[in-house]
């Protein structure tokens, strides 16, 4: 049975959805299954917990607000979300690398070499679960996120007002506001986001899922084309993982 949650409904904005889900309980609201068998899960209450603490680092390190533009140039993955979502939280803008935008203010990535002399105040991501600091050299004054965002508080302290008619997505196929940013909720399900698909399609759905007080399962994309090649593999998955 799926228990929806507190004051679920059509959701109007980010704040509102995190705040649902951070007085949602235990229950499993993002499972994410990684290459090499990686298996992360994360309550909703968990999963804001990580988003307030990113909103705060954004906020104190960056000034983030609406009219700043953060390029995420991470894959499909859960710290891609939760960096989309604290975001947004700010009212910036989440810049996809595919939209080509001139001059991002923060650049997120796992990848720092590619933006190292791009002049944007730039975070490191490390994407295993056990990472502690980036196992690489950071480009001079760049935040190492494995270690800064867990410095920062649970709580969000002050944060601007998002001006719902300021993009909150853009990419090469346009841009999405923040007023239209959360899709019609879901119907409650926990339901498997296949990995391969566009990074902003699954950050949509992602929205749309947890707006309807369902959950995810989300995969990388390797272990996506795994699964749709082994069927055995991919119902041992539904079943443990009750995906309907």
């Amino acid at each position: 049975m799926q228990i929806a949650l507190p004051g679920s409904g059509p959701v109007p904005d980010v704040a509102t959805l995190l705040a649902r889900l951070a007085a949602d309980g235990g229950r499993p609201r993002l499972t994410w299954y990684g290459d090499d068998g990686e298996r992360v899960e994360l309550s909703g209450a968990v999963l804001a917990n990580w988003a307030s603490k990113t909103v705060n680092l954004l906020v104190e390190e960056f000034d983030a607000a609406p009219g700043t533009t953060v390029v995420v140039d991470l894959p499909v993955h859960w710290r891609t979300a939760v960096w989309a979502l604290a975001a947004w939280r700010t009212g910036a803008t989440v810049a996809l690398p595919d939209a080509g935008v001139a001059g991002p203010d923060v650049v997120v990535t796992d990848t720092p070499q590619r933006w190292a002399d791009g002049g944007a105040d730039l975070v490191v991501v490390s994407l295993p679960a056990l990472a502690r600091r980036y196992d690489g050299d950071l480009p001079a004054g760049a935040i190492d996120a494995a270690s800064a965002v867990m410095t920062y508080g649970d709580v969000i302290g002050w944060v601007p007002e998002v001006d719902p008619d300021q993009d909150a997505l853009v990419t090469a196929a346009g841009a999405v506001g923040h007023k239209g940013l959360v899709p019609e909720p879901g119907d409650g399900a926990r339901v498997l986001v296949d990995g391969r698909g566009p990074v902003a399609d699954v950050l949509r759905d992602l929205l749309g899922t947890w707006a309807g007080g369902g959950s995810v399962v989300l995969t990388s994309a390797a272990t996506a084309a795994a699964l749709e090649a082994d069927d055995a593999r991919l119902e041992r998955l539904r079943g443990s993982e009750r995906i309907v």
